[in-house]
């Protein structure tokens, strides 16, 4: 790894450790941290080893550090709130990684307008889950941004994926299942076509709290049901492939694109 460097910390800030090759990352109680659904993302999202990669609503970073463990690609981090757009960059700072990864301040809606058409060979967005009006909102305006579609919508995600993303590219997300339906019409409504899809489980025997899906731009329609990833054994602790994931072994790789076509 590229060296490092001691983290710029501000007031109540504080600085974790990944366990995957002992990256490290500034988070704060006053915005939203990363949680389970980004490393899955990072683990399951199908990368080239060379070329252009983009992550979306990238909060805090976390996507793109650990996507540099799987890839020497040049990876770009597009951000709207600028706190986080400023932890993510002294957090990329501190691990080294300023010729890898670049973070943007800026809205995904009108990205391509800089980024460009097509510039991209694959794509990783966790988006917010539930519409504008669902639920509680939270009053913390990170919060609220993170968990809402408050600036974004779903059908403003697959859009600005399928602008960006070149042929035969990937774009992999993470969601929430009850809105699968509307997920996969979103994804193929842009000539997104999915794929990979991957239901993760709390524990064998319960209702699937995630979903992981990965499309192909301008791909035949050919999608793979993968088996359910389980998150805890009955003993409450962290399955076999959990802890693979987390401790740094590569998730489930992607198939070669023209084996996909």
């Amino acid at each position: 790894m590229e060296s490092e460097c001691k983290p710029v910390l501000y007031d109540n800030e504080r600085y974790d450790y990944l366990v995957t090759d002992e990256l490290g990352i500034i988070q704060s109680r006053e915005v939203f941290s990363f949680s389970m659904d980004a490393v899955l993302l990072a683990r399951f999202a199908g990368v080239p080893q060379q070329g252009r990669v983009l992550d979306l609503c990238s909060g805090n970073g976390v996507i793109p550090l650990l996507l540099t463990t799987r890839t020497r690609a040049r990876i770009d981090a597009v951000e709207l709130q600028p706190r986080l757009a400023d932890m993510a960059r002294r957090s990329v700072r501190s691990n080294g990684l300023e010729d890898r990864i670049q973070v943007i301040e800026g809205d995904l809606k009108d990205y391509h307008l800089t980024g460009g058409y097509g510039t991209y060979d694959a794509i990783t967005v966790n988006p917010p889950y539930m519409p504008p009006a669902a639920g509680d909102q939270n009053r913390n305006e990170y919060y609220a941004i993170a968990r809402h579609e408050i600036y974004c919508t779903l059908r403003d995600v697959t859009a600005a994926c399928a602008r960006l993303v070149r042929t035969g590219g990937r774009v992999s997300m993470v969601h929430r299942p009850s809105r699968l339906v509307e997920i996969l019409e979103a994804l193929r409504e842009v000539r997104l076509e999915p794929k990979r899809l991957r239901f993760v489980h709390p524990h064998a025997g319960g209702e699937a709290n995630m979903v992981l899906i990965e499309a192909m731009r301008d791909a035949k329609p050919d999608l793979r049901l993968l088996p359910p990833l389980i998150v805890y054994t009955e003993e409450r602790e962290y399955a076999d492939e959990l802890k693979a994931i987390y401790y740094g072994q590569p998730g489930e790789r992607a198939e070669q694109e023209e084996a996909d076509r």
